[in-house]
């Protein structure tokens, strides 16, 4: 679904791919961010979202990370804020070719 990760300079231009960045209205000096554009694969940012909420039933530190969002911005909010971490993760880890030994706790493999 992602292709070629090098395509993609930096992680928030996949996100951008993927829709899941704010959208922003200018006007002046005036600068708001608003809800998500979702200009991007519907079926891929669905496929996103569900893959970030299975992570985090594994996952300690993304288990934690939602619930902290969740606690002050809502369940909604949280969601996409898991999935643009955890889209994160899997540029980074695509990009330096990571192995994983243990996912839940983020160790890397020897030799990776």
């Amino acid at each position: 679904m992602i292709g070629d990760v090098n395509d993609f300079p930096d992680e928030s231009r996949l996100a951008s791919y993927f829709g899941i960045v704010p959208r922003v209205s200018n006007s002046n000096e005036t600068e708001r961010s608003g809800r998500i554009h979702k200009r991007g694969s519907k079926l891929g940012r669905t496929a996103l979202v569900q893959s970030a909420l299975i992570a985090a039933h594994y996952s300690p530190y993304l288990r934690n990370f939602y619930e902290r969002v969740k606690a002050r911005r809502g369940a909604g909010k949280a969601i996409i804020a898991l999935a643009r971490k955890f889209l994160g993760i899997i540029y980074r880890t695509l990009k330096n070719k990571w192995v994983f030994e243990d996912f839940p706790n983020f160790v890397l493999a020897e030799g990776a």
